[in-house]
């Protein structure tokens, strides 16, 4: 299980600047984003991440707790996992 690799999930209503603040807070904590997906259907926002946190400067609890703060800000759910652990969860 390769733990430097982790998905995030981020959903709710949409509205301007979610892509852009997630995006920053990985950037400013070294987190390489390899792949994202997202959809809007009937003005809900979903958005997929997968990451590479080999480099980070934050630990995954650190980075997690604060992609949960700034998500809760703008009244957004996110779900943040080791891709390992997702895996295993959608092979059931």
């Amino acid at each position: 299980m390769n733990n430097n690799k982790i998905i995030i999930t981020v959903s709710g209503e949409d509205k301007v600047g979610i892509v852009a603040m997630v995006a920053g807070i990985l950037s400013a904590a070294g987190v390489n984003i390899e792949d994202i997906k997202q959809t809007l259907m009937q003005g809900h926002f979903v958005m997929f991440m997968l990451c590479d946190i080999a480099n980070a400067s934050l630990s995954f609890k650190e980075l997690k707790e604060k992609l949960t703060e700034e998500c809760h800000k703008l009244e957004m759910e996110v779900w943040v996992q080791r891709k390992g652990l997702f895996d295993k969860m959608h092979s059931i």
